[in-house]
């Protein structure tokens, strides 16, 4: 028999909560971070440029910082849900898209936004995202999701089966 019950979430003061959102979002950023670097890595390696400049590197942790705050958007409006009769993989497909179309929809802002800070005009600003390349913009949508997948896995896991228990799956027991 196995236990179906999670644990009912802890409700927090606005101070606690406000420290739980910074360290989601810190988490996430670390998480994001870590694959945009190694693709930043791959990209400049490919190209033979020596030395490896380092600024790539901060333009990556920026847009994973900036990745991290859109998702956590994307699931404050719509938050994760796992119904138990679909699964984990089967309830979450369908929600990884919507946040990747809001992610893509946030960046598409974010350039456009971008563009105004430089004096250019907005909507030219905001179509230039993904270097005006549909192609390029679907190229990076792939990759992104695949990022996005294991991090929503693991909150559905997270859900169903509380943190300490995924946790533990994951990572092995405290003893």
């Amino acid at each position: 028999m196995t236990n179906t019950s999670t644990t009912p979430p802890i409700k927090h003061g606005f101070k606690e909560g406000l420290i739980e959102e910074a360290k989601k979002a810190f988490a996430l950023t670390v998480y994001f971070g870590t694959w945009f670097c190694s693709l930043t890595f791959l990209a400049l390696t490919s190209l033979d440029e020596r030395p490896i400049p380092l600024t790539p590197f901060g333009m990556s942790l920026i847009k994973a910082a900036l990745c991290a705050k859109f998702m956590l958007i994307a699931q404050a409006v719509f938050p994760i849900k796992v119904d138990k009769n679909n699964g984990i993989i089967k309830s979450l497909f369908i929600e990884s898209m919507l946040y990747l179309i809001i992610v893509l929809m946030l960046n598409y802002l974010e350039a456009g936004i971008d563009g105004l800070i430089h004096g250019k005009e907005f909507l030219i600003s905001m179509t230039a995202f993904g270097q005006n390349n549909p192609l390029r913009v679907f190229a990076m949508a792939m990759v992104y999701w695949l990022i996005v997948w294991p991090y929503l896995v693991f909150i559905g896991m997270k859900l169903k089966l509380g943190s300490n228990a995924t946790v533990a799956i994951l990572f092995g027991s405290k003893s």
